[in-house]
């Protein structure tokens, strides 16, 4: 099959079809009916090696497992109802070839699966033994690459903001793995099968010297059959983890080995005998063969015997934790985010700056295209860098501002190469020869470098800051201070919820901290304040005003500022009127029956006051409901959940009204930021209402029915947070790269007007830019590939993420990720069993990863979720970096219960999944929006005194935070070393996260466990086995 094809992926997220399985729910309250299918022999049946022609018989199997009894009820490709021990077995099941469909069973309404001690292991039964991977070992023949096709793939490596990469094409490998904690004594193999082995895995030997992949002179030799690609067999077994055994060999089981890199599963050698595997399904014109007796129970497949997330995270803290990072070494690929580390400039971008989705690149778009990695870089400007490796260096080179290229105006950075002795230099980008200016000139050193490398930033540094110059200033002139302006709703829901009368309290305290070039300075940046609902209020606050003064604007239809000289003002100077003008609006709209709100003519009322003041800045709206006042950018409510899951589910992502985009592009012109805070009580059309915000490069914060009481902190913090933050308005960003490849795609909160610019009317510490790269021409081993990345603000284009159908999307996703790892399998792995799921060392949580983005609310949300909501959490991932769409789709799971009270290591995380959780633990976890901590029934007295100060678990009131900040504040050791990690996890992440307390079996571990993201969700999300022995089915399906 040519790779490049895309067929039919059977996804399971899709909604049921004909011929596919359908998710039963599981029950939360109420029984409802499920769909019941009978057996298909477990997940083996995904996998057998091939189907006979229709009517050829065959042999029943020698060994194999009972099928379920059809009382049991399944998911697509999920374990379905579990339980000890074998079942009944009426009859043999049935099977059809591997490309065939699954039809549907007779419905059994009513019945739901049963689950036994929700917080122990669960057992299996024994059909599913076999059916989760049942040969699936994690051992198998060791890939003998000198007679592979590794010599296909030619590595490129890549420089200034490229790390080289020493893996498969396209993806960042991890450092090698450490054999696995989670070893068992494996039972003894079955008859027929290889014995069980393990693998002690060691890196690669290189040659001296060497760094990254070989250059074009150099031969690039298979490595040896001990390369960390994938599995190897045949080496000793890694010894179990403190003594512990598996259980015993049990009769007719095959063996689960311990985790090796990449290799998962060697399956059963086609079966023949099996018959179709559901009722109604034909036979092939053979008989089913009698029924079979029921073997002994055998043990489920141990979920630590496949690639963990926190394993590979460990990993890596182990190995690049220690010692800094240095970004000139060739080849070194950059900690993972999740890794603490100190990084050393040294000729390539901080991964801090720019993290790449690959670090070795094809050769040639063919190449790219087969492979089908993606090439994207994650840019973040204005990244906050840790205290010990301090801010960027300045560069200024005076009236004539910085050095560039004649051609391609690309800047100069360590790889521009002097010649000539020095009087002129060659672009690494486009090769151009450029005079160097008699006032930059230096003589070259007997190495070709100029002997002031070391004394200049950009020839030695990755990243460095200029000092622009006004040819680079909008209009040629250079930029005023900027202003914020304060748009506060005074409608009737806003005054009863209390918003007002925190925001107003708040600023009063806020305003003496804007930001500021330094600690000493006083801040330039000017103030102004706005009140509306149906109309607007501009306020006077002049210094010299005894009080400050109200104008009215209720022509909302052409708006425009009724005053200039004393609405933008000093806070030092205006310090006494502004105070009194904070005091007053509570009291002034304190018994308001106004309930319609406009929301156009604010953003207009802003952007007029900033063309006024001839300076760029940021509004800050806060606003409470749907704009349906007559006025320019009225809404209606649209909230029609039957489109949902239909394809014309889309439309309700678009904006409703074209107003708002048009307003976007005039706010990007004046640099003018919009942020907004919503606090709805039902829709207000945040798909519609965002478009300003994520075109200018502003932030959306939602806070559905908020009440001053219990939403206080949370809301502040983050205001807190959004005002004092590093910012820059008026930039424009460009990303130039060598030739070769080419910037397409931008992703992000900002505008483009045309191919090249990505306009940004305000950019601040939290934003990133992701661009996706294609190959325009074929890349050179030799040079490799450069990228540079440069953003000129003037003082100190919304893509939407979804653009089609969820469920497109979803099968789009899978059937990538298929591809990837099928052409891995196809030309790089060693010739094995196709029973056998083989995957890439640098790409083995791959499947994990995409599992979670699949069933995360942004791709497949609950049925509880609102299209605000979901339109809020689009605009949110579109603009995350690395750290924080890893939590968010990956939450951690910190068990507190381990936690070392003298000691400021944090205890290692666990794996999101529900049978990890003791009913004696107490679990924080967080997803960058969420915290939560998890109470167990059977929690340690000791321990429920010292967090919470009760002497019983039913003492425990969930809801005893949502009026502070924190827990309980006790004096203990335990409770202080606990609020304190709260802290501090709250200060890594951009939104402030309110904590919640959850009971096991109180109503709120229903939102808790859908973040155990490895176990199947309510909203029908597989689980990670599952999902991975679904794309081990969709790989073998590409690869026939």
């Amino acid at each position: 099959m040519n790779l490049n094809q895309q067929p039919h992926m059977a996804s399971p997220y899709a909604p049921p079809q004909p011929g596919y399985q359908m998710y039963p729910q599981p029950g939360y309250g109420a029984p409802h009916p499920t769909q019941q299918y009978a057996p298909y022999n477990g997940h083996t049946s995904l996998y057998q090696q091939g189907a006979p022609p229709a009517g050829q018989g065959r042999a029943p199997p020698v060994s194999g497992a009972p099928p379920v009894s059809a009382s049991d009820s399944y998911s697509q490709y999920a374990q379905g109802n579990v339980q000890n021990g074998p079942p009944s077995v009426p009859s043999q099941p049935q099977r059809p070839p591997v490309s065939q469909s699954y039809a549907p069973a007779t419905v059994h309404p009513g019945t739901q699966p049963t689950y036994h001690q929700p917080y122990e292991a669960p057992t299996t039964s024994v059909q599913q033994i076999t059916g989760h991977m049942a040969g699936m070992h994690i051992g198998g023949p060791a890939p003998n690459l000198a007679g592979s096709t590794y010599g296909r793939w030619s590595l490129v490596a890549v420089g200034f903001g490229f790390i080289t990469d020493r893996s498969f094409p396209g993806a960042a490998q991890p450092p090698v793995s450490q054999p696995s904690p989670y070893h068992s004594v494996p039972p003894a193999a079955a008859a027929g099968f290889p014995p069980p082995g393990g693998a002690t895995v060691t890196a690669p030997p290189r040659h001296p010297g060497m760094q990254g992949p070989p250059f074009a002179n150099q031969s690039m030799s298979a490595p040896p059959a001990s390369q960390p690609n994938h599995t190897g067999a045949g080496m000793p077994p890694g010894p179990p983890i403190g003594g512990v055994q598996g259980p015993p060999p049990q009769p007719g089981l095959q063996g689960f080995h311990p985790q090796q890199n990449g290799a998962f599963g060697q399956m059963r050698p086609p079966q023949s005998g099996y018959a179709a595997p559901y009722p109604g399904q034909q036979n092939f014109g053979i008989q089913p063969p009698p029924p079979a007796a029921a073997p002994p129970a055998q043990k489920r497949l141990d979920p630590d015997s496949i690639p963990s997330p926190i394993q590979v995270i460990e990993d890596d803290k182990a190995n690049k934790g220690s010692e800094p990072f240095i970004t000139g070494v060739r080849g070194q690929v950059p900690p993972l985010v999740t890794t603490t580390f100190q990084v050393k400039d040294q000729g390539n971008a901080s991964p801090r700056f720019i993290r790449c989705t690959a670090y070795n690149m094809p050769c040639t778009s063919d190449m790219a295209k087969q492979s089908q990695v993606p090439l994207a870089a994650i840019i973040k400007p204005l990244a906050t860098l840790p205290p010990d490796e301090g801010p960027l260096h300045l560069v200024d080179h005076g009236e004539g501002g910085p050095i560039r290229c004649n051609r391609c105006k690309a800047y100069m950075c360590p790889y521009m190469q002097f010649i000539e002795g020095g009087r002129r230099f060659q672009c690494s980008f486009c090769s151009c020869v450029t005079d160097v200016p008699p006032h930059y000139f230096q003589h070259l050193d007997h190495t070709g470098r100029r002997v002031d490398c070391y004394e200049r930033p950009e020839l030695h540094l990755g990243s460095y800051e200029f000092l622009a110059t006004v040819d680079y200033c909008k209009n040629n002139k250079l930029p005023q201070p900027p202003a914020f302006i304060f748009l506060i709703d005074v409608s009737y829901n806003a005054v009863k919820s209390g918003l007002v009368a925190v925001v107003c309290e708040e600023l009063k305290t806020l305003l003496d901290h804007l930001p500021r070039e330094s600690v000493d300075e006083e801040s330039r940046i000017r103030v102004g304040f706005v009140t509306y609902n149906k109309v607007l209020h501009f306020y006077n606050v002049k210094s010299s005003l005894a009080q400050p003064q109200m104008m009215v604007v209720s022509d909302v239809s052409e708006m425009f500022v009724p005053l200039l000289d004393g609405f933008l003002v000093s806070v030092g100077e205006s310090r006494v009127v502004i105070n009194s003008l904070l005091d007053q609006i509570p009291e002034i709209f304190a018994d308001t029956r106004e309930t319609e709100t406009v929301f156009g003519p604010v953003v207009q009322a802003g952007l007029e006051a900033l063309k006024a003041a001839d300076c760029a800045g940021k509004l800050f709206i806060f606003h409470s409901s749907l704009p349906i006042a007559e006025a320019p950018g009225k809404l209606k409510n649209r909230e029609d959940k039957k489109l949902v899951g239909t394809d014309k589910e889309k439309s309700l992502f678009q904006p409703q009204v074209s107003f708002y985009g048009n307003l976007a592009k005039e706010c990007v012109a004046q640099g003018c930021c919009v942020d907004i805070f919503l606090f709805p009580n039902q829709f207000v059309d945040v798909t519609t209402l965002s478009v300003v915000a994520c075109s200018t490069g502003g932030s959306v914060y939602k806070y559905s029915h908020f009440q001053a009481q219990t939403d206080r902190d949370r809301f502040l913090n983050d205001l807190r947070r959004d005002v004092q933050k590093p910012m820059g308005f008026d930039a424009v960003m460009r990303v130039r790269t060598s030739t070769g490849i080419r910037a397409t795609d931008f992703f992000g909160s900002f505008y483009m007007s045309n191919t090249t610019d990505v306009e940004l009317a305000g950019l601040d510490s939290d934003k990133t830019v992701t661009v996706e790269f294609r190959h325009d021409d074929k890349l050179s081993e030799d040079t490799g590939a450069f990228m540079q990345s440069i953003v000129v603000t003037g003082c100190y284009a919304y893509r939407t993420v979804l653009s089609s159908p969820t469920k497109n999307v979803r099968d789009v996703l899978v059937n990538q990720c298929a591809q990837i790892l099928a052409c891995y399998r196809k030309n790089c792995a060693s010739p094995s069993s196709a029973g056998q799921l083989i995957l890439p060392e640098c790409m083995k949580l791959l499947p994990v990863y995409l599992n979670c983005v699949l069933k995360s609310d942004v791709l497949q949300p609950s049925a509880e979720l609102s299209l605000d909501d979901r339109a809020y959490l689009r605009q949110l991932v579109s603009c995350m970096d690395v750290a924080e769409s890893h939590v968010f789709f990956y939450p951690r799971l910190l068990p507190l219960q381990k936690l070392d009270v003298e000691g400021d290591a944090l205890p290692v995380a666990m794996r999101d999944s529900e049978e990890r959780l003791s009913r004696a633990g107490l679990y924080l976890l967080e997803n960058g929006l969420n915290l939560f901590l998890w109470v167990g029934s059977a929690i340690p007295q000791d321990l429920l005194h010292n967090v919470f100060g009760t002497a019983s678990f039913s003492q425990i009131d969930p809801n005893m935070v949502s009026i502070g900040l924190c827990l309980p504040v006790l004096d203990n050791p335990f409770s202080k070393r606990i609020r304190e990690i709260i802290e501090s996890i709250r200060a890594q992440r951009s939104r402030y996260m309110k904590l919640m307390v959850v009971k096991q079996d109180d109503r709120l571990e229903i939102l808790f466990k859908r973040f155990l993201v490895e176990d199947k969700n309510s909203s029908g999300g597989a689980s990670y086995v599952d999902f991975l022995c679904h794309m081990h089915k969709e790989i073998r399906q590409l690869l026939s």
